[in-house]
């Protein structure tokens, strides 16, 4: 028995590993499809489009890559330094992804594509960002930080998705909403809004209730130890 069991030990030590890598070969690759796929002409006369490449970039690509590169990545010292790497990460996305969608800077990106392509990256070390601190602050120790920061991250990207979805006119340039999917100009911007509120908050909503699990893992008697 103890022979078997040595032998299987090493196996379950290289699963999190394998996961890890095969998370981020498929960010990899999802992220590549975004960029390179249909969804990025589209986006630039389609605000429902946008949004969708908007969220494939920072809820799905982006806690995959996170997840296979955090095990690569030091771990917060501290709950303290948890806190500031987690914060400083919310931020920084909470600044990305309202300051590109203010109007001036999004009628901006749409009609000049450097910027389009400065907006892109900002969302994916957005999305790195925070991601990757609350990955590497998983631990039941320091689970508080990326608890707070994702419920956070939760709370402004579904108030944002309201605010577009019960927006009553059109607020960025007619020309980049010029309708989607057989939608017209404000059903476009509504459904980007819907977007926004439910495929944008419940990934961060999922990623706090882990957060919690990881909080609350830490036992009576390991606190005592």
């Amino acid at each position: 028995m103890s022979g078997a069991a040595s032998l299987a030990a090493p196996r379950i030590r290289r699963r999190p590993s394998a996961l890890a890598t095969t998370a981020l070969i498929l960010g990899c690759v999802l992220l590549a499809g975004l960029w390179l796929g249909p969804l990025v002409p589209m986006s630039r006369t389609a605000f429902s489009p946008h949004m969708l490449l908007h969220l494939g970039v920072v809820v799905l690509a982006s806690p995959l890559i996170a997840f296979g590169l955090a095990p690569h990545l030091p771990k917060p010292a501290s709950l303290r330094d948890a806190f500031s790497w987690c914060f400083l990460a919310a931020t920084f996305e909470l600044v990305a992804v309202w300051g590109w969608h203010i109007p001036l800077l999004h009628d901006a990106q749409g009609h000049n594509f450097a910027l389009f392509v400065l907006e892109q990256l900002s969302f994916l070390a957005a999305g790195l960002g925070l991601w990757t601190a609350a990955f590497t602050a998983g631990s039941p120790q320091t689970a508080a930080a990326p608890l707070l920061s994702l419920f956070f991250t939760f709370s402004h990207m579904t108030m944002f998705g309201l605010v577009l979805t019960l927006a009553p006119r059109l607020i960025y340039d007619p020309d980049l909403c010029r309708g989607a999917f057989g939608l017209d100009r404000l059903a476009d911007q509504q459904l980007g809004g819907i977007l926004m509120a439910i495929g944008g908050g419940l990934p961060y909503l999922l990623g706090t209730a882990w957060a919690a699990s990881r909080l609350l893992s830490r036992s009576p008697a390991g606190r005592t130890r």
